[in-house]
């Protein structure tokens, strides 16, 4: 199937690039190449932009060359310069103590998650909070462990809320489109809320039961 093929290779390059930011980070996201690159997706790759780059990770990480928690140097997406970055950060140290404290007193609910949010310094960092958060706590693992597991519950509530936008409205095919590259994320939250959050997901999947084919002969 060869939409299928082209769908699942971009999500397997969305994922080589922003592994930085993906909570597990390359141990994470190599796990998904070696389960989902098959023969046909690696095809595709090769007309994509870096995708040759990813071709050759996989190929390493098959061949033993590379750990599975790890990428070599020179296939480091935009030539690892966000990696450089993480171990550099232009936040103050009272800024770096706010940050602190609001994940040491961060509560795992929607309001929690709301008040985490408004922030003054997680505002100010805006659409890059995830990055810039980590990059500010990049020689504290303990408050770096305690910030995964906020982005991990910001996510979840995210996908909760984007699970019912599409339900809730005429589904089109570029939603459902999206819907098959974001579903490995869907899988991973909605479970965590239960019943309900599996019944969202059996919904989700049975939007993309329905998927017309679009094969060609």
């Amino acid at each position: 199937m060869k939409a299928r093929a082209s769908v699942i290779a971009q999500k397997l390059l969305n994922l080589y690039r922003q592994a930085h930011v993906i909570v597990g980070g390359w141990g994470a996201v190599n796990r998904v190449f070696i389960d989902e690159a098959t023969d046909e997706i690696l095809h595709e790759l090769q007309d994509l932009p870096t995708g040759k780059m990813l071709i050759q990770h996989i190929k390493n990480l098959r061949d033993g060359v590379t750990p599975m928690d790890s990428v070599a140097r020179e296939l480091l997406p935009y030539g690892g310069m966000m990696v450089e970055s993480a171990v550099a950060s232009d936040m103050a140290n009272d800024e770096l103590k706010q940050l602190i404290l609001a994940i040491d007193s961060f509560n795992p609910s929607l309001d929690g998650i709301n008040r985490f949010m408004a922030n003054p310094i997680i505002k100010k960092f805006g659409d890059d909070w995830v990055a810039r958060s980590k990059n500010a706590l990049f020689n504290n693992p303990e408050a770096l462990r305690k910030f995964d597991d906020i982005v991990r519950a910001a996510t979840a509530y995210r996908m909760w809320d984007n699970a019912n936008e599409i339900l809730g409205h005429n589904v089109t095919d570029r939603v459902r489109a999206d819907l098959q590259v974001d579903m490995p994320e869907y899988e991973t939250y909605l479970p965590m809320f239960g019943d309900e959050g599996k019944e969202l997901l059996h919904r989700l999947h049975g939007l993309l039961s329905s998927m017309p084919s679009h094969d060609v002969a």
